[in-house]
């Protein structure tokens, strides 16, 4: 796991929970089981590319704030993880992607068949040991987050360069690339403690606020000079066409022919004087403050979820948690 450029209070929380993120790790490997051997040789490629599993320990924080004291916990934030996983094979298909955290993408090296495939198998070995794992309850939570990352990444390829995405439209795409995965977590964490209804709904809505401003940072990140340090290359989004809300607030508040500037730039596709182009822009319009205010006040909301639990080690690691997601991008 990627620790090195985690600020110090998330390090502690992926400390204190090391033994059991060792055993989802272990866990993980069990979902690319296969006498099919690219699945496993593909599946022990993926696990140690490496990635910080905060999916998982977003479920495993959850579950000890239910004081659950089974063994569900594990094979189910394997789950959780193996899910983002195949989510993360098909978006870089999708993408073009050549490279992730600095090495080749699976599709660059066994070919998009290939591995759309093993995306499939993951999925679906993943949906299995949900049901061997948990309840009518959190199979459902699996199976509605897997149905709307599918429905997001939809919209997001619809929505590729069009500059007259909405905030809304926007907001759609990321609740489904990263919102729903994390709130199924802490669903799942709150319903194995057998938590309150109330109780497991803020749970979920508080996963489902953080898991946005998650996304929101990652992709404030991607016109940031230092965003190297997080695996991120400069100006990414904008090679993709992905139409992300600093692009958004830049259009809302261009002039002077300054949006048909930026839609021309869009249109005919990456280069350098065109991304330096729209970095002078952002800090002219001071977009990214904006953006950043936009992602922090849905921190906020997403930790006002949480006012209900009384005060606990856990309920402040998932605050942390929280804040931790905004920070990436500021």
């Amino acid at each position: 796991m990627i620790l090195k450029q985690l600020p110090l209070d998330i390090k502690k929380i992926f400390d204190a929970y090391d033994k059991d993120l060792i055993k989802v790790e272990e866990n993980l490997k069990t979902l690319f089981e296969s006498n099919i051997y690219l699945i496993p040789l593909i599946g022990k490629y993926l696990i140690e590319s490496g990635g910080k599993r905060m999916r998982p320990l977003f479920l495993l924080v959850s579950a000890r704030l239910a004081n659950y004291n089974g063994e569900a916990h594990i094979p189910l934030a394997s789950v959780i993880e193996s899910i983002h996983t195949a989510s993360l094979l098909h978006d870089d298909i999708v993408d073009g992607a050549d490279l992730r955290r600095g090495r080749p993408t699976a599709h660059s090296l066994w070919g998009n068949q290939v591995v759309i495939l093993v995306g499939d198998f993951l999925y679906s070995n993943a949906l299995k040991k949900t049901v061997a794992n948990g309840g009518i309850q959190i199979v459902e939570a699996v199976a509605n987050a897997v149905n709307a990352m599918t429905e997001g990444e939809l919209l997001q390829l619809a929505k590729s360069g069009d500059v007259s995405i909405t905030e809304e439209e926007y907001l759609k795409i990321i609740s489904a690339k990263t919102g729903v995965l994390i709130s199924a977590a802490c669903r799942v964490g709150g319903l194995l403690g057998g938590l309150a209804p109330r109780e497991v709904e803020a749970m979920a809505r508080f996963g489902y606020k953080a898991g946005i401003t998650f996304q929101m940072a990652d992709d404030l990140l991607d016109y940031m000079a230092d965003s190297g340090g997080f695996g991120k290359e400069l100006g990414k989004d904008l090679e993709e066409g992905k139409i992300t809300l600093p692009l958004i607030y830049l259009l809302r508040d261009a002039r002077n022919g300054e949006r048909e500037e930026i839609q021309e730039i869009v249109e005919k596709g990456p280069s350098e004087e065109g991304l330096g182009r729209v970095l002078d822009l952002f800090t002219k319009h001071d977009v990214l403050r904006k953006a950043f205010d936009r992602a922090r006040a849905l921190s906020e909301e997403a930790k006002a979820e949480l006012a209900a639990f009384p005060d606990s080690q856990e309920k402040q690691e998932l605050l942390a948690l929280a804040d931790y997601a905004l920070q990436r991008g500021h």
